[in-house]
């Protein structure tokens, strides 16, 4: 809940950052923020403890580039190493890097602050020359820092202040040893910032090797009530495998219902829905593993860009994806813990807003979420037996009487993925060739540049039925023709 009565300013701030927040209408604080900036602006090193969705992302960038020395201020033609980065944000997606820039780039975008992103899947150049340029602040994933440093383009040496971002994730992913080693490049006197949504032993550990008195900070209650965001409204579903799409269907046409994300465990799986649900009119995009990075910028860009309302990702993507409006969550397949089901659900109800979480759980899961129902006391020990049909499913959704699995002509009205533009990133080839969009599942079914995908096509299906030969899509969509014999290695139905 916001301060309605403090706003940004009152915090010190520089005046062009206040007017940056206010361009964007952002003028009070969320409780995260609020805590976060008086400790901050003194540049005292900070834990912080919050559940995703609070707004710890300002809570962290506002300090760090009120802190920075912009070009045209004072001092700046006298600093050390000038145009070398001030400020380093690390963070273990590049979905999450995406988003923590352009927030950042958005706040900062009257002080003259540069602020690069950097990460895999796209071209070095681009990258190398920008940091020759000079740059300000650095947000990027710990892989491609480290090779740019390695390779003497990208100096931390001048890197005041440090931000670890959802450091228990890259703890889950294995970063913290090359989190160590970007630490051991920047300077011993640095400002450093961790934030996490929950403190692991080798995370206390990390803080306390690295950061000096830090100041704890946990925007949650004490008692641990609210684990989940209590704006979220949570439904558990008991539900058999051949009915989740004819479900996922009826679902997306509840009222009031917006842009949507459906989890799923496996890239497979995901390509898969993606197709199922654009045959069914619905304007839907996948995001997974096997994807070039510029299919997966695509799909972003469509959903933030109002192209496709319905995004279908893998748990890659639950820690980076910031979009506003995200009404409902749906787990297709259980997520393996509780902390992935916190982490999937954070999508939704979001800095004050209302959402809507909805959980599939096969008769084989039920073990698995009978232990995430303990552990974060959902009340759902036994969930109901639902079919696409059940009266209860209706009722509790808010869908209309009478709604069936195919979305209505009528309600099509989305763009599609095909409307936004595929860049060419330059980057490396998925490592399955996987094309555009949705991709076909079992078939493997990519699209390169200039071809409709199936989950992509403008007016959810409307378009015709593409030809059957094969192409693997590189970053930026071009691809060679392959054999359609080659597909049967597509699709393994490996996670991330």
């Amino acid at each position: 809940m916001q301060d309605s009565t403090t706003t940004f300013a009152d915090y010190g701030l520089h005046p062009d950052i206040v007017r940056g927040l206010a361009d964007t209408g952002i003028t009070h604080p969320f409780p995260i923020q609020a805590m976060t900036l008086p400790v901050a602006m003194s540049r005292h090193d900070i834990i912080g403890q919050a559940k995703t969705g609070t707004g710890k992302t300002l809570g962290f960038g506002l300090p760090l580039l009120h802190n920075v020395v912009a070009p045209g201020d004072e001092g700046f033609e006298q600093l050390p190493g000038k145009g070398a980065p001030q400020a380093l944000v690390v963070a273990p997606t590049r979905e999450l890097a995406v988003q923590v820039s352009g927030d950042l780039s958005k706040a900062g975008v009257h002080r003259g602050i540069r602020v690069l992103t950097i990460y895999g899947g796209r071209a070095y150049e681009p990258q190398i020359e920008a940091l020759q340029r000079g740059v300000e602040v650095v947000v990027g994933t710990p892989g491609r820092l480290l090779d740019l440093a390695a390779k003497g383009h990208l100096s931390l040496a001048h890197a005041r202040t440090v931000v670890l971002d959802e450091a228990d994730e890259m703890l889950d992913l294995g970063f913290l040893p090359d989190v160590e080693k970007l630490l051991a490049l920047t300077p011993a006197g640095r400002h450093t910032m961790l934030f996490s949504a929950t403190m692991p032993g080798a995370v206390v550990a990390l803080a306390r090797q690295y950061m000096t008195q830090p100041t704890h900070i946990r925007a949650v209650s004490e008692d641990g009530e609210g684990r989940t965001v209590a704006a979220t409204e949570q439904f558990v579903y008991r539900a058999h495998a051949l009915d989740k799409v004819e479900m996922v269907a009826r679902i997306l046409q509840a009222e009031g219902r917006g842009r949507t994300i459906i989890f799923t465990r496996t890239k497979r799986t995901a390509a898969k829905v993606a197709d199922e649900l654009a045959d069914r009119g619905f304007a839907a995009a996948a995001i997974h593993g096997d994807l070039g990075q510029g299919a997966r910028e695509q799909a972003l860009r469509a959903f933030r860009n109002d192209k496709v309302d319905v995004l279908v990702a893998t748990d890659v993507a639950a820690r980076g994806i910031d979009v506003e409006a995200v009404t409902h969550v749906i787990n297709y397949q259980c997520p393996e813990d509780e902390k992935t089901y916190l982490h999937r659900i954070g999508r939704t109800g979001r800095a004050g807003a209302t959402g809507v979480a909805v959980t599939f759980v096969d008769w084989d899961d039920m073990p698995r979420w009978g232990l995430i129902n303990k552990a974060l006391d959902l009340g759902y020990p036994e969930p109901e037996e639902t079919y696409s049909s059940s009266p209860h499913l209706y009722e509790q959704l808010d869908i209309p009487e009478g709604t069936r699995g195919m979305l209505p002509r009528s309600a099509r009205t989305h763009a599609g993925l095909a409307a936004e533009t595929l860049e060419d990133l330059g980057g490396r080839e998925p490592r399955h060739g996987s094309g555009r969009g949705g991709g076909r599942g079992q078939a493997g079914r990519g699209q390169g540049a200039g071809r409709r995908g199936r989950s992509g096509r403008p007016g959810h299906g409307s378009a015709p039925k593409e030809e059957s030969a094969q192409t693997t899509g590189g970053s930026g969509g071009q691809g060679r023709r392959r054999r359609r014999r080659t597909t049967r290695v597509r699709g393994t139905g490996q996670g991330d």
